[in-house]
C-alpha cells in the first residue's frame, strides 16, 4: 500500500474532524513532498476525498463505497485508538508494538509496518504535547474520534476494531485496569457497549464463566435468553459484515466468530441445550 493511499484514505474518509487533525500531525512528516505537488492521489491517479479536497470530486457517499478508502480509514482509525490503549498504563510495551507491526504486516504489507509505526510514534508525541497543557486534552480528542468513527463505520466494523484493540492490550500477557478502562472509554465513544469489551476480553477462554461473558449474559439467564443472546452476537459479528475491509480482516472476523461459537457450545453443553 503506497503512502498516497494512506493519506488519501485517512483524510478523504474522515476530513477536518478530530481524526483529520491527528492525521495532519501524525502523517505530516511523511507527506511533505506530496503536499508540495499540489494533490494527494490514491496511487492510481484518482484523488480521494469529498468536495474539491486535493483536487478530487468524490462525494462522501461515493467514497463510502470505495473499499480501498474504507480499508485505509479503518487502519488509520485503529492506529489512533491503539495509541490510546498502548499508553493507557503509561508504558509502551514491546509486545504490544510488535502485535501492531504483525497486524500491519499481515493485513497491509511490509511497507505499512514502518509507516504505521511512525504514525504511532507521532501520535504518542502528540499526546505528550497535548497532555502537557491539559491532561484531559488527548482523552477528549479520542472521545471525539470515537464519535466520528461511529458516524462512518457500521456496528460490525466497530466491533472488529474493538477486537483488534483488545488483542493489542492482551499482547503482553495481561490486561491491567487502566487498559480495561481505556478500552471501555473507546468502546462507548464508538457507540458500542461496555459489555462488548468484557465479551472481547473473554474470547478464546475455556471456562463456563468466560463463555457467559462472551455471550454477554449472566448464568441465571433462561435458555431462551441464551439463544437470543447468541443470535444477536452471531448477527453483529458475522464476517460478511466486514468484507469490504479486505480478506485478511474478514479472516480475523471469522476467527472471532469461531470463538463466539465455541463459547456458545460451552454454555449449551453445561445447560444440556441443543
Amino acid at each position: 500500500m503506497g503512502i498516497g493511499k494512506w493519506i488519501g484514505g485517512a483524510l478523504g474518509f474522515i476530513q477536518f474532524g478530530p481524526l483529520g487533525a491527528l492525521a495532519g500531525f501524525a502523517l505530516g512528516s511523511l507527506f511533505d513532498n506530496m503536499f508540495d505537488q499540489g494533490s494527494i492521489s490514491a496511487g492510481d491517479g484518482q484523488p480521494y476525498g469529498g468536495g474539491t479536497y486535493g483536487g478530487g470530486t468524490y462525494s462522501q457517499e461515493t467514497y463510502r463505497h470505495d473499499s480501498r478508502g474504507q480499508r485505509n480509514s479503518f487502519l488509520f482509525s485503529m492506529l489512533v485508538m491503539a495509541s490510546y490503549i498502548i499508553r493507557a498504563d503509561n508504558k509502551i510495551m514491546h509486545s504490544e508494538m510488535e502485535y501492531v507491526r504483525q497486524f500491519l504486516r499481515v493485513n497491509f504489507g511490509e511497507q505499512a509496518v514502518s509507516e504505521g509505526e511512525e504514525i504511532l510514534l507521532n501520535l504518542f508525541e502528540q499526546r505528550k504535547k497535548m497532555d502537557a497543557s491539559n491532561p484531559q486534552a488527548f482523552k477528549n480528542t479520542i472521545t471525539q474520534c470515537g464519535q466520528q468513527i461511529a458516524m462512518y463505520m457500521n456496528y460490525s466494523e466497530r466491533l472488529q476494531m474493538l477486537n483488534f484493540l483488545v488483542q493489542i492490550a492482551k499482547a503482553d500477557g495481561s490486561v491491567v485496569t487502566e487498559e480495561i478502562n481505556a478500552l471501555k472509554e473507546v468502546a462507548v465513544a464508538m457507540g458500542l457497549n461496555v459489555s462488548d469489551v468484557d465479551s472481547a476480553l473473554s474470547l478464546g477462554g475455556t471456562t463456563l464463566e468466560e463463555a457467559y461473558k462472551v455471550l454477554e449474559i449472566s448464568p441465571d439467564a433462561t435458555d431462551e435468553e441464551v439463544r437470543k443472546a447468541y443470535r444477536k452476537l452471531a448477527l453483529e459479528h458475522h464476517p460478511d459484515k466486514v468484507e469490504t475491509l479486505g480478506e485478511d480482516i474478514k479472516k480475523a472476523a471469522e476467527q472471532k466468530f469461531k470463538q463466539i461459537n465455541e463459547a456458545k457450545e460451552i454454555v449449551y453443553k453445561a445447560r444440556g441445550m441443543k
